[in-house]
């Protein structure tokens, strides 16, 4: 056989995949053109979102605590895909792998204590009445004449 007939042989299954797909692309969308619902109304328009009407505008802002929590949560759901890579691979790491893991852990939980001292995972402000309530009871502890009269 010559090569331009090997070569013939070889690519002809290409070329009728490449047709195949490509029919098969514009029947699915000629057929979705020709059976597809056209309705224009005001209420088929709108985003469909659970079953519930959409109220408000999308440009919603949010606290920047969701995305704090969020990664927070990321950084912390990471550091269980290392524990459990460790507890696999305990066996054959000895003594040595423990202690990093002791480590690791050791540092992992100074992370969250310091998330947590500096509010991170607090989700809203104390309140007005929370901090009245702080200013009496301060008050009360102090003894102030005015209040033993």
């Amino acid at each position: 056989m010559d090569p331009a007939a090997q070569h013939a042989v070889v690519i002809w299954p290409l070329i009728l995949f490449a047709a195949a797909a490509l029919g098969l692309v514009g029947l699915m969308l000629g057929m979705s053109y020709m059976l597809g619902g056209r309705h224009n109304e005001r209420l088929g328009n709108q985003p469909y979102e659970s079953g519930i009407k959409p109220t408000g505008s999308a440009r919603m802002r949010f606290s920047s605590k969701f995305y704090l929590v969020a990664i927070i949560f990321v950084l912390f759901d990471l550091e269980v895909v290392f524990i459990f890579s460790w507890a696999i691979a305990a066996p054959q790491l000895g003594w040595s792998g423990y202690e990093a893991f002791i480590s690791f852990l050791f540092d992992l939980t100074l992370g969250l204590a310091y998330a947590w001292r500096i509010g991170a995972l607090d989700w809203a402000p104390k309140a007005p009445r929370q901090f009245r309530l702080h200013a009496i009871e301060s008050n009360q502890r102090r003894n102030l004449p005015s209040e033993q009269g």
